[in-house]
């Protein structure tokens, strides 16, 4: 793919009003682990990916898991979320509130797996939005080669031809 940079980053969004929930807990939550400890929070994501991220889709590279059971963090600063977000019109969208309260949570990859690693706490990355079904995941900091850099690293869409 693209060269890997040399500090990356990775991004969650949340709703500005889960902060306080997020602050008190002093982590962040997976889908499965939210639902598990019966949280009530502002859910901004589409129904349908949800639902197939808890039930269908598996990490391979930590058998028995599901793509819920992590939190997700994208390596793309701008999610394609925030226009789904924006447009307000998605069938399985339930927020209607647009990007405003949203916040971007941004974090360093690299101290990221070392928290983790150090609180025995499984983490993994996909080369494609894991939401997808042809997404492969990975455990191990050597195959983040196999991400699109270039792709996941634009900040803003190319300029309409009209």
């Amino acid at each position: 793919m693209t060269n890997v940079p040399g500090q990356p980053k990775i991004y969650h969004i949340t709703h500005v009003r889960n902060l306080p929930g997020i602050i008190a807990a002093g982590r962040l939550w997976s889908d499965a682990k939210r639902i598990e400890l019966g949280l009530d929070c502002e859910i901004v994501g589409l129904s349908e990916i949800k639902r197939r991220r808890l039930e269908e889709l598996d990490v391979g590279c930590h058998p028995g898991t599901r793509v819920g059971y992590y939190v997700p963090f994208y390596f793309c600063p701008r999610s394609i979320m925030l226009y789904i977000l924006h447009q307000g019109n998605s069938p399985g969208l339930n927020y209607l509130e647009g990007q405003g309260p949203i916040v971007h949570l941004q974090a360093d990859l690299q101290a990221t797996v070392q928290w983790a690693t150090e609180n025995d706490i499984r983490w993994a990355f996909s080369n494609v939005n894991a939401g997808a079904r042809y997404a492969s995941f990975y455990a191990s900091l050597d195959r983040l080669d196999e991400v699109n850099w270039g792709a996941s690293q634009c900040h803003r869409l190319p300029k309409s031809r009209d």
